[in-house]
């Protein structure tokens, strides 16, 4: 199983991003995927999960701004990023909990917002 992450880059304050990540390797459910993020200095942190039955779960720091979705059928986990902030200038790791597989992480893709 690999995860592959794109849709990283600069921008500008108050653009948009859309980050996606596809896992490869086979054919899988999934039990939670998710999107957390690491800025330079600081922990990784949680920044949008959701669940197979669609449930999502979104920090506090991004919340009304940013938002998750998954499309099942292409293994494909997306995070929608508005009104974007440079404190959410970060690296982006997507995360997949799928059955029977375990947990895996992707390679990670920059985002910097700066004017």
């Amino acid at each position: 199983v690999q995860l592959q992450a794109s849709g990283g880059g600069l921008v500008q304050p108050g653009g948009s991003l859309r980050l996606s990540c596809a896992a490869s390797g086979g054919i899988f459910s999934f039990n939670l995927m998710g999107w957390y993020r690491q800025a330079p200095g600081k922990q990784r942190e949680l920044v949008a999960t959701i669940t197979s039955g669609g449930t999502t779960n979104i920090a506090d720091s991004v919340k009304g701004r940013f938002s998750i979705s998954a499309a099942k059928v292409v293994n494909t986990v997306y995070l929608q990023m508005n009104n974007l902030k440079p404190e959410d200038t970060a690296i982006y790791y997507c995360n997949m909990d799928l059955v029977s597989r375990g947990r895996y992480w992707g390679q990670g893709t920059l985002v910097t917002v700066s004017s």
